[in-house]
């Protein structure tokens, strides 16, 4: 694994400084409360990690995916659910630098880079998860404008953001025919479903969005073509999934430590846990499948960022190898803790609830497995 460079140190060190003092003592509370800590996630946003690989020209901050993965799981070990809705405002961002035209990066760059908007990706419906490119939410030009019509299904953040990347179709069936529109929430005709009842992730909402004849200017249309938004959500993804992945890394690595001082101090027939040979071997398998995510992770950022031939691969195997690997960890974390384990109070139990999604959202794994199967299956990896 590469050595980070003292200016990468820094930034892992403030944001882990961050997270410690700012998001750890409250994830509970928050957890327990369902309360989405909009002021402390703002709070954030002074460190640069609003819009982390997003360029500098309109306030982003210009740093790479492999910054990026580190800021995450950084920011996990004090609330997965926290750091997972920065991940979400951090795509929503970068699709607006990378594809947005200029007008449109100059408009809503720099809101967001601040966090004075907060932004959410909307392309699930109720009838569209894993084929998305079957989503039927509707964009029908009409002047100046167009309008909106559908549902968007669990939305991370929604009712709290200001701003929706929203997918609709203003073309034909299939892939080619899916636009992208900037959607604001005090547009008439957008409305949000209630709170989903959710085992994890408590620090966010996840609703519905509806759109009722919303009428969007034609300027908010992602880019100046139709037909380019499968595109810009598929891209947006490639980054998503390797966010994601951080994020379970962070928390995983969290329950861990965690654990680790637990069996330390925990007496049981007159020893620690600590000396029991079946906890070292426990604490031993769980060291290594965390080593073992953070060089898949890192790997696949380094990919990403260099447009390896094989990044998209290589962001699918990172995102359902580290997640179903660390949510493996922190539900040993939590039998080492026996008993206890199952309370609140430790926090392992909320970090093994928040990561549980993490092996369905932003693609599940058996569409992760569709993904590089596909691609071994053709030419090979890295053939």
């Amino acid at each position: 694994m590469p050595v980070m460079t003292p200016d990468e140190q820094a930034i892992v060190d403030a944001t882990a400084e961050f997270a410690r003092k700012r998001i750890a003592p409250k994830a509970l509370e928050w957890d327990l409360d369902k309360h989405f800590p909009k002021d402390v996630i703002r709070e954030s946003a002074h460190m640069g990690v609003a819009a982390i690989y997003t360029s500098e020209e309109h306030g982003g901050s210009g740093m790479r995916r492999l910054d990026g993965v580190r800021i995450f799981e950084e920011l996990s070990r004090g609330c997965a659910a926290t750091a997972a809705y920065l991940s979400i405002h951090n795509m929503c961002t970068w699709m607006i630098d990378e594809f947005g035209t200029d007008a449109q990066r100059a408009e809503w760059i720099p809101k967001l880079a601040t966090m004075d908007l907060f932004a959410s990706y909307c392309l699930t419906e109720p009838g569209a998860g894993s084929d998305a490119a079957a989503l039927s939410t509707k964009a029908v030009r009409d002047g100046e404008e167009y309008v909106l019509t559908g549902t968007k299904q669990f939305i991370s953040g929604a009712g709290d953001s200001d701003l929706y990347v929203v997918m609709a179709r203003t073309g034909d069936s299939g892939p080619k025919g899916i636009s992208a529109f900037l959607v604001s929430a005090d547009m008439p005709g957008v409305d949000f479903g209630p709170n989903e009842k959710k085992m994890g992730w408590h620090a966010q909402a996840t609703r519905q969005v509806i759109l009722e004849q919303v009428r969007v200017p034609a300027a908010n249309l992602i880019g100046e073509t139709e037909g380019t938004g499968f595109t810009i959500a598929m891209r947006g993804l490639n980054g998503g999934r390797i966010n994601i992945a951080a994020c379970s890394l962070g928390a995983a690595t969290e329950a861990y430590s965690k654990a680790v001082n637990y069996v330390r101090e925990r007496e049981a027939f007159g020893q620690t846990l600590a000396d029991q040979p079946t906890v070292r071997f426990a604490l031993a398998e769980m060291a290594t499948k965390l080593e073992a995510s953070r060089q898949m992770l890192w790997r696949a950022a380094r990919a990403l960022d260099d447009k390896d031939p094989d990044h998209v691969e290589l962001c699918a195997m990172a995102k359902m190898f580290v997640t179903e690997t660390c949510w493996d960890v922190a539900d040993q974390a939590l039998q080492l803790f026996g008993g206890y384990g199952y309370l609140h109070e430790y926090g392992v139990e909320k970090i093994q609830r928040d990561l549980r999604v993490h092996r369905i959202l932003e693609g599940t794994n058996e569409i992760m497995r569709m993904v590089v199967g596909r691609t071994v299956a053709t030419r090979g990896l890295g053939a």
